[in-house]
């Protein structure tokens, strides 16, 4: 599908780019997407906009002398976690906006 010819096509053209991206955008924000740091010693849960759904720490971890590994840790899985789902959701843009003249670094939704 390209951009003139859902111009040529109208508003049902566009209406429908328009119901694919909200469906799209519904299904990024449901994703869950994990990520994890230390080996695997702290897990995290992450929806597609980042937000943190759940923390998993191992129990050797629980030892107020390494509270600032411990921190680390979890900051550390959160990013990685947050990274996985920005590549997802940006994975599934392209499949979205394949085949459209988009100018290179625009990216939907504006």
């Amino acid at each position: 599908m390209d951009l003139m010819g859902m111009m040529k096509k109208g508003l049902p053209g566009l209406q429908e780019m328009q119901e694919k991206m909200q469906t799209l955008q519904d299904e990024i924000a449901n994703m869950e997407v994990a990520g994890s740091s230390g080996a695997g010693l702290v897990s995290v849960i992450v929806d597609g906009k980042g937000g943190l759904k759940s923390v998993k720490i191992d129990p050797s971890l629980m030892n107020a002398d390494e509270i600032e590994i411990l921190e680390d840790l979890i900051v550390a899985a959160a990013g990685d976690a947050r990274t996985r789902a920005e590549g997802e959701a940006q994975a599934k843009m392209q499949e979205l906006t394949a085949g459209l003249p988009l100018p290179p670094g625009m990216k939907l939704p504006f």
